[in-house]
């Protein structure tokens, strides 16, 4: 349970404050068993600079100690109007602090810089309810790896299906890059494909850029290419011994090849070579595709809580493309010209957190 990681509160008074070095603020995040690599201030800095949203990172102090960061992204939409989220885009963010005093503290100043921007609601996305008062959605799960500690011994776990279709792709003529910030325009290639047959519209280049430049010793790039032609790619981020994929593609025409089943290895392998604890696919909505695909790896789901706080008068929110509301837009958007689609979709996804 949630509750049982946190430490005693401290007795000092709590102060809220948006000026903490990010040396000092990193500092804790580092330390702290709940945090992610989104709770690092240069995370939020990074989509301030990609989105272009207000952003603010909340760090909760009491005397002269840290005890509670959380990083806010404020949104003002045409389409949304305006609310905010911890954090968007990504599938952890909320606060991490030490006890309920903390923890509340964090929560009325970050209600506070909602109120003020006219915000319909905040948005936090936790690993289990933290506000008995606030109204949690428990939509989604995180498909969670406990890693082995070699390739070999990996491998003999994985279901025999999955080396089938491993193997498959190997004799399929298969090859894999691992890099940095070089691989972006391949990987986004078959991203912002994937995407528009998806529907759904695509994040700009310069997000997955600016993750790999910013982030350079805990990123990596995949590029899974056949006859030179990129027909799969990932971008992963470690933090503590915990690997993560929140983006990965592969094209629908390269599915007789198992192109998507063999990067996931890559992937997997990877992180095993260099003793990560655990692998996260990512979130998903239990039984349905995706999670089937994790769960053949071994994945376990993992409890994903989004706890809303609602101004008067407003309701939580559902910006879910599987809206029914979205329908039509998303069968439209998937017959898009694939120039076109990747033109406009960093301006519409840029307000869809």
């Amino acid at each position: 349970m949630i509750a049982d990681l946190r430490r005693e509160p401290p007795p000092q008074v709590v102060s809220i404050r948006t000026d903490v070095p990010a040396a000092e603020s990193d500092a804790y995040v580092m330390g702290h068993p709940r945090a992610t690599v989104y709770h690092l201030s240069a995370w939020t800095e990074l989509i301030g600079r990609v989105f272009d949203h207000p952003t603010k990172y909340l760090v909760a102090t009491a005397g002269n100690s840290i005890a509670g960061v959380l990083p806010l992204v404020l949104f003002r939409s045409r389409l949304f109007g305006s609310f905010g989220v911890s954090l968007p885009f990504v599938n952890y963010g909320g606060l991490v602090a030490d006890g309920h005093e903390v923890e509340r503290a964090l929560l009325g100043r970050a209600i506070e810089e909602v109120r003020g921007a006219g915000g319909s609601h905040l948005e936090l996305r936790h690993t289990g309810q933290l506000f008995s008062h606030l109204t949690p959605k428990r939509h989604k799960v995180a498909m969670v790896l406990s890693l082995s500690t070699s390739p070999d011994e990996e491998w003999g776990r994985l279901d025999r299906k999955v080396r089938n279709q491993v193997r498959k792709g190997e004799k399929s003529e298969l090859s894999a890059a691992v890099g940095g910030v070089e691989l972006v325009g391949e990987f986004y290639e078959v991203f912002a494909e994937n995407m528009r047959d998806l529907g759904t519209p695509v994040y700009t280049r310069n997000l997955f850029a600016q993750v790999l430049t910013t982030f350079p010793d805990t990123s990596r790039a995949f590029v899974v290419r056949h006859q030179g032609r990129p027909v799969a790619g990932s971008v992963i981020l470690w933090h503590q011994g915990a690997a993560e994929v929140p983006w990965a593609s592969a094209l629908r025409s390269a599915n007789s090849l198992s192109a998507n089943v063999f990067l996931y290895w890559q992937m997997l392998k990877f992180c095993v070579e260099r003793g990560f604890k655990t692998f996260d696919f990512g979130r998903s909505t239990p039984n349905e595709g995706t999670y089937l695909f994790k769960k053949q790896w071994g994945a376990q789901p993992r409890e994903l809580v989004w706890e809303y706080w609602t101004a008067p008068g407003h309701s939580v929110p559902n910006l879910s493309p599987k809206n029914p509301k979205f329908d039509l837009a998303v069968r439209a958007w998937q017959r898009l010209p694939l120039s076109v689609a990747s033109a406009l979709g960093p301006h519409i996804v840029r307000h869809i957190p």
